[in-house]
Parts: structure tokens; C-alpha cells; sequence
């Protein structure tokens, strides 16, 4: 059991015969009345997001989120297939539960699946990610004396912003966890 007053980022816990992911969270303590926490709850079968209030003491199952490393093989339209490493088995998984990570991931990469009771939920690609610039115009020169950066788009179809410097062909690192260009490789 975890209680609210424990709540941290990253925390899965079970209210309402659902399983919730703390996204943000802050504790409160108003002049007059009881503390409280406020949170950014999001379900992990769903994705729905809501804000709510506990009581500090309010108390909640600890769910068990398993996770798994596994390689992206390919996207056949509709579904995109995932092996396991040790098994080779092969798991389709909608856009949906995908979409967050797979514009970091390209095929044969590995990414890692996390699982409630069997059921996948998730795909977290890679902290960083190292991806070929694929298009970007030409850099203006002279145009440096602000830190200007143009928009390129990189192999997987994500757009990034780099600096001028970057040209099409470049490899380019980027942190999964904000969407940003690191430098060129």
C-alpha cells in the first residue's frame, strides 16, 4: 500500500479497479484547513489524464508494472511488431500505445515494454537516440550572433530544432525526454 502523502513522479498505483501513473504532483498546505495533494494522474490503459485531490492519508495498492526490453522489427500500417529478445516472440501493438516513442525509435532498435497483468501499455524508446538528418534548409550566414535554429527533419519523421551548423546527412543525438537536439555526431 502507498499513500498519497508518498506520491512521487512515476508511481503506479490502483484506485477505482483502474491503474493510475503519477504525472505531477504537489502537496499542499493551506493557511486554514487540512493539507491535501494535488496530482496529474494518467491511466495507463487509457492514456486519459485528470487532475484530483487525496488526503494525505488516503491509501492505495501498489500496482506492478513489468518491463521488458524488446527490438522493434517494422510497421505494417496498422500495427507495429516488437520481438522479445530471449523468446523471439513477435508483439503487435496499436499506434496508440506507441505513438509517444516511436518517432526516437527506428527498426532494430530496442526499446523497453512495460506490461500490467500480461497487458502492454507503454513503449519507452531510449533516453537518447542518435538519428540522420534527413531534410533541413541551408543555414543563412551571418545569421549566428542569436543561437538561431532551424527545423530539420530526421529519419524517423520527427522534426527537431538544430542549430544552423546542421546539414542533410548529419547524425544527430537527441533526448527522448524533452524532444531536443543534443549535438552532432
Amino acid at each position: 500500500m502507498i499513500s498519497a502523502g508518498d506520491f512521487r513522479k512515476g508511481i503506479t498505483f490502483e484506485m477505482d479497479g483502474q491503474v493510475y501513473q503519477i504525472i505531477d504532483f504537489q502537496h499542499v498546505k493551506p493557511g486554514k484547513g487540512a493539507a491535501f495533494v494535488r496530482a496529474k494522474i494518467k491511466n495507463v490503459m487509457t492514456g486519459a489524464t485528470r487532475e484530483t485531490t487525496f488526503n494525505p492519508t488516503d491509501r492505495f495498492p501498489e500496482a506492478r508494472i513489468e518491463s521488458k526490453e524488446m527490438q522493434y522489427l517494422y510497421n505494417d500500417g496498422q500495427l507495429y511488431y516488437f520481438m522479445d529478445n530471449e523468446t523471439y516472440e513477435q508483439l503487435p501493438l496499436e499506434k496508440d500505445q506507441v505513438e509517444d516513442a516511436i518517432m526516437y525509435i527506428k527498426e532494430n532498435d530496442n526499446a523497453i515494454i512495460r506490461f500490467y497483468q500480461g497487458k502492454p501499455f507503454e513503449v519507452v524508446p531510449p533516453n537518447f537516440v542518435e538519428l540522420v538528418v534527413t531534410h533541413t534548409e541551408p543555414g543563412v550566414k551571418g545569421d549566428t550572433a542569436t543561437g538561431a535554429t532551424k527545423p530539420a527533419t530526421v529519419e524517423t519523421g520527427l522534426v527537431v530544432n538544430v542549430p544552423l551548423f546542421v546539414n542533410e546527412g548529419d547524425k544527430i543525438k537527441i533526448d527522448t525526454r524533452t524532444g531536443e537536439y543534443l549535438s552532432r555526431i
